[in-house]
């Protein structure tokens, strides 16, 4: 199954797609951004469907990306894009590029409005915020995102990887990293504040001031990737990564991630908050219930703790919940 793609008047595709496999519930997403493998407004609007789809979806628990270039996961943006969305505009200082960029957040929230604008030389602008509220999307949802990085991704194409939640990149030579600083740029996907996140704030400047980028090796050392395979297993061992975390409960998913990713970089008092309130969420569902309850009657039962007995601790994590649920509707 394929997502929608933008085709020319002779039925030839135009720009960047996304091919989608369906297997049990993950899907498997190939970024085809032609033969340099970039990441183009076409692909940014695959992308926000998919996401969309895959959130609002409970049979869609993850979503596993890999590449369609044989070396490549996303070489960069196209540069045309860019360039062209840079052009008409006077010069602006940091704060009014900010209030701007707030700007484009609340004209894309608004359909009438948004429509309008994408005729004017805002346009490439609201694209990029949709890019970026993409990539917070993922971050927020309760499916799982994966990238099975079968190849070098440089610019957004690291950018894109690291707003997944776990990253599987291809042993041999090749790289990830921010290279904007070489066209005079700075990161613009995220990569400046979610790589931090991942291996420390010095090991970023370090690397995104001089524009080199981690071999798979240096990448897996620092913690911008989580796991290095063969290139011939990368697809397959993200898709079994997938499967694995996608019997837990989507919603309870969901709420880890949005206190890990919202809540951690936020005042303590302020991320206890986030936590406690996704929390009373959680603890009221009668998912959650149903498998307390179950937890009780067990210690009662056998005059132990579950999740002490190792037997039943190791079974919990293969199947993805501590108990039986009575019910056969799909965890939320």
């Amino acid at each position: 199954m394929n997502t929608s793609q933008v085709q020319s008047a002779r039925g030839e595709r135009t720009g960047g797609h996304i091919d989608v496999e369906t297997r049990g519930p993950v899907l498997i997403a190939t970024l085809d951004g032609g033969p340099h493998a970039l990441f183009d407004v076409s692909m940014a609007r695959e992308l926000k469907e998919l996401v969309d789809r895959a959130d609002r979806d409970p049979d869609v628990r993850a979503v596993v990306f890999t590449g369609a270039h044989p070396d490549r996961f996303l070489s960069h943006a196209d540069v045309s894009w860019l360039q062209e969305g840079g052009v008409g505009f006077p010069p602006i200082t940091t704060g009014v590029a900010r209030l701007v960029s707030r700007l484009a957040t609340a004209i894309n929230k608004t359909p009438v409005i948004n429509t309008i604008a994408h005729k004017t030389r805002l346009k490439t602008l609201l694209q990029l915020d949709n890019v970026h509220s993409t990539f917070l999307k993922m971050n927020a949802s309760g499916t799982i995102f994966i990238a099975a990085l079968n190849g070098s991704a440089l610019a957004i194409g690291a950018e894109f990887a690291w707003a997944c939640d776990l990253r599987i990149m291809a042993d041999g030579d090749h790289v990830i990293g921010l290279t904007e600083v070489l066209l005079a740029l700075t990161p613009g996907g995220g990569g400046s504040q979610r790589l931090p996140r991942l291996i420390g704030m010095q090991p970023t400047l370090s690397a995104v001031l001089e524009g080199k980028p981690f071999t798979a090796a240096e990448a897996s050392a620092a913690g911008a990737v989580d796991e290095v395979v063969a290139q011939s297993e990368v697809v397959e061992r993200a898709v079994a990564k997938a499967q694995y975390l996608s019997l837990r409960s989507k919603g309870s998913l969901g709420a880890i991630k949005r206190s890990i990713y919202f809540g951690s970089s936020l005042p303590l008092k302020d991320g206890l908050l986030l936590e406690h309130s996704e929390f009373l969420v959680r603890d009221q569902q009668q998912e959650a219930q149903q498998l307390m309850l179950g937890y009780i009657a067990a210690t009662d039962t056998t005059g132990e703790l579950p999740l002490l007995d190792s037997e039943t601790y190791a079974q919990a994590l293969r199947v993805g919940h501590i108990g039986n649920l009575a019910t056969s509707a799909s965890p939320r």
